[in-house]
């Protein structure tokens, strides 16, 4: 299945990695940024076609956090799989009770990204 993943990530240098690693798998068909949740939000109402969502705990206007809970309180997005980005382990159990899917700790490495991709476009 073509993955189109969509990145939210305040920082434009974490989102253009993020972006170099996904160009290299060859499962993702093309990939969407937002600045921040209420950016993705607004990507996704517009954008029905994604279907994998790299997000970041730690941003401006709507964090991580507050995304999930508007996201996740959208039945028709319960089938799209959020993977959290993160610097801080102590978040996991709060993002995974908020409705993510995956956690991924920062600074993220090829494989593992790749293992999750594997994962989550499997099932998808």
């Amino acid at each position: 299945m073509a993955l189109k993943v969509l990145i939210v990530d305040d920082d434009m240098i974490n989102r253009m990695l993020l972006k170099t690693l996904l160009k290299k798998y060859p499962g993702v068909s093309e990939i969407v940024e937002a600045e921040n949740g209420s950016d993705a939000l607004d990507r996704l109402k517009n954008d029905p076609s994604i279907n994998l969502i790299l997000l970041d705990i730690m941003m401006p206007i709507v964090d991580g956090i507050e995304f999930l809970k508007i996201f996740r309180a959208d039945m028709s997005n319960s089938h799209i799989p959020v993977i959290v980005l993160s610097t801080d382990d102590t978040r996991k159990t709060e993002v995974y009770d908020n409705g993510a899917n995956d956690f991924l700790r920062k600074p993220i490495k090829e494989e593992m990204l790749f293992e999750k991709l594997d994962q989550w476009s499997s099932g998808a």
